[in-house]
């Protein structure tokens, strides 16, 4: 079984990690959030991926290929047209059998092997608050009536979440197509909600299926609470000596750390050092170093360097004292 896992985007929010980065390859609870997705689709039964890239596209194949065996192939977007126009660079690898498009920003938390055995295109979902920001679907009868890309006045609350089980990819092939032919923009882009929308006009029976575990990476923020509910779930009671640990956090075996309270929620990437910190809800990631710091919500960078300093303070009664 075949995955399109499209990757080309800049990661604008997530300047400025992002500028020599992927932002697939910043690291989330001990690995990078492209080795989730592999991880998870290799688990229940691909064997096969297409991976597009953009910008940094080789730091992406070499990360993959160097960490899994499956068989991939790599396709460039070399201009952001929109998703419809990443995905329809994989074409090559369309066949008559079902794939998976599963967008490399995310990470979910889902069984997929009941959906292999789903015999309609069936999407992702799940309820949200404010549907203005997601592609938007309207059901009728339990099947998908309408589709609709970030509307201004949204009459349904279920967005799509990233995740396309396709049954007929030759039909989404050709509604593509369509779109490209037509010059059909959404919002500036040639949009997946689009052509599946054209899918549906043209009698293709396509359900829904929820998506509970759905963890947002496009944001610091976002980033940081994914993190924290990975290590969560599976946390890595490593414990240097000298070192006072709060799970959950990850520590990689090669991080380097003395006289440091780690945690919660703290992930130590492979390589960094770490000495007279405490550190809790934050990522430090591949060999940086970090010395005599206090950090909280915060990312850093592969390879940055930050030294802090103690201070001496003797402070009076009702006094206010505050460092920048």
């Amino acid at each position: 079984m075949r995955a399109i896992i499209p990757v080309a985007g800049f990661g604008t929010r997530l300047r400025p990690h992002t500028y020599s980065i992927p932002k697939v390859l910043l690291n989330v609870a001990g690995k990078p959030i492209i080795g989730h997705i592999l991880d998870k689709i290799i688990e229940d039964g691909f064997d096969e991926a297409t991976i597009i890239v953009g910008q940094m596209g080789e730091k992406i194949r070499d990360y993959v290929q160097s960490n899994y065996k499956i068989k991939f192939d790599f396709v460039e977007q070399s201009e952001p047209k929109g998703l419809a126009h990443a995905i329809s660079l994989a074409k090559k690898s369309f066949t008559n059998e079902p794939i998976l498009i599963i967008l490399g920003d995310t990470i979910f938390d889902v069984n997929l092997k009941p959906l292999l055995k789903e015999s309609f295109t069936s999407l992702g979902v799940k309820e949200v608050d404010d549907p203005r920001r997601f592609g938007v679907v309207v059901l009728k009868d339990g099947f998908v009536r309408q589709l609709i890309e970030k509307p201004e006045n949204p009459t349904s609350n279920l967005a799509l979440v990233g995740l396309y089980w396709i049954r007929n990819p030759k039909l989404l092939e050709q509604c593509i197509d369509e779109l490209f032919q037509k010059d059909k923009k959404t919002k500036g882009e040639f949009q997946l909600t689009d052509a599946l929308q054209s899918m549906v006009e043209k009698g293709e029976k396509v359900k829904t299926f929820d998506v509970v575990g759905w963890y947002d990476c496009g944001k610091p923020e976002t980033l940081l609470a994914t993190n924290r509910h990975l290590l969560g779930k599976s946390p890595n009671h490593l414990k240097p000596d000298g070192v006072v640990i709060n799970p959950p956090v990850f520590i990689a075996e090669t991080a380097r750390i003395s006289r440091s309270v780690i945690g919660p929620h703290a992930t130590i990437a492979d390589g960094a050092v770490v000495e007279d910190c405490v550190i809790r809800n934050s990522i430090v990631s591949n060999d940086a170093q970090v010395y005599r710091a206090l950090l909280e919500d915060s990312l850093i960078g592969n390879n940055a360097v930050i030294e802090g300093s103690f201070k001496r303070i003797n402070i009076g009664d009702s006094s206010e004292i505050e460092f920048q």
